[in-house]
């Protein structure tokens, strides 16, 4: 038990400050707000996902990346923020947007 303690001590130790020095800061977490616009396509909510509705949605974006996800659809991990995901339910119909 004494060499817990003692390991428990040595590692807070380690978390003081000497000298008056300044404790290390975190730096500001980065704006990870959303710019593919999902957070302004709320109306199709609902909607089925159509050709017709997709291709509207496609030429709103213009040239961003837009990707519909069905049930089933493999789908890569990368963070693109700019790229906008449809999701699409097993019916057909559009269950929300997001950015990544």
């Amino acid at each position: 038990m004494p060499a817990v303690a003692g390991t428990a001590l040595m590692a807070l130790a380690a978390c003081t400050t000497v000298g008056g020095e300044k404790p290390a800061t975190m730096p500001p977490a980065p704006d990870l707000k959303p710019i593919c616009g999902a957070d302004m396509l709320g109306s199709y909510v609902g909607q089925p996902a159509s050709d017709s509705t997709i291709a509207s949605i496609r030429e709103w974006r213009g040239d961003n990346p837009v990707r519909v996800i069905r049930p089933g659809t493999v789908v890569t991990m990368d963070y693109r923020p700019q790229r906008l995901n449809i999701d699409v339910d097993e019916s057909g119909t559009i269950t929300g947007f997001r950015c990544t």
